[in-house]
């Protein structure tokens, strides 16, 4: 596989990067990312991640766009509201970079369904604001053997973590959360606010550790580093990593 004339221009930025590279930027070209949420996290997520050139994306959310959102949800504007997030998205991307193959889904996830959403991805970022959904997908990604990058955000604080469960002796998002967290009940911005500029530096991390988690084993942007969990704080500012073992009695991950 070979970039033509415009997509070598496109990505002039990329390729000089000896990090990147040429071989580094087709291969993101031949890679399927599974976005999963477009809110605070996935929404300006999307748009590095799409204007990285990777080929394929999944785009995954139930919910329609309120004018609540357009404080930090950076894809929309007010002619979306009541649109729903995932055909807007779509749109936005197949106007931003005609090459790229999208597909949506706008069901709500669930333990059911979960494993259909993320089968043959190369990787998974999850950007949702509940715990149900974000252990559904990450059990989903274990099973499926698909690496997932996890990321969060709330008030000033957020939180990044590439997870490879799948793999020996790593940890996946579950022995990080525990099994409390299943139902779907959790603190949400509308009850404690998030500073929008918050969401968007989760964001940019994020898209910056998916790129180095998809060149892994092909460029040279460093270790993905599974198991480590960077923690963000918007107020000192400052951001320290902390490793997540792998829990032996894991549900998902563990012995059996």
């Amino acid at each position: 596989m070979s970039l033509s004339p415009n997509r070598l221009d496109r990505f002039a930025r990329h390729i000089v990067l000896p990090e990147i590279g040429g071989a580094g930027q087709v291969a993101l070209g031949g890679k399927h990312l599974v976005l999963v949420g477009l809110g605070g996290i996935g929404s300006p997520a999307l748009q590095y991640l799409a204007a990285a050139g990777i080929g394929k994306l999944t785009l995954v959310d139930d919910d329609r766009v309120e004018a609540s959102n357009l404080q930090r949800q950076t894809l929309f504007n007010e002619r979306d509201i009541g649109h729903g997030k995932a055909v807007v998205a779509k749109r936005w991307v197949t106007g931003f970079d005609h090459g790229l193959d999208v597909a949506i889904s706008d069901r709500r996830i669930t333990a059911e369904n979960a494993h259909d959403l993320v089968v043959g991805a190369d990787l998974v970022v999850d950007g949702t604001d509940n715990f149900a959904t974000r252990l559904a997908v990450s059990d989903a990604c274990v099973a499926e053997r698909v690496p997932l990058l996890a990321a969060a955000v709330g008030r000033f604080q957020g939180q990044v973590g590439a997870f490879a469960g799948h793999l020996p002796g790593e940890s996946c998002y579950r022995c990080f959360v525990g099994d409390a967290f299943d139902a779907e009940d959790c603190d949400t911005c509308a009850e404690n606010g998030m500073l929008g500029a918050m969401a968007g530096w989760v964001a940019t991390f994020a898209s910056l550790q998916a790129i180095r988690l998809l060149l892994a084993g092909i460029g040279s942007m460093g270790d993905p580093k599974w198991g480590t969990l960077y923690l963000l704080d918007g107020l000192t500012p400052n951001m320290r990593p902390i490793t997540i073992a792998k829990d032996p009695a894991c549900k998902s991950c563990g012995c059996p």
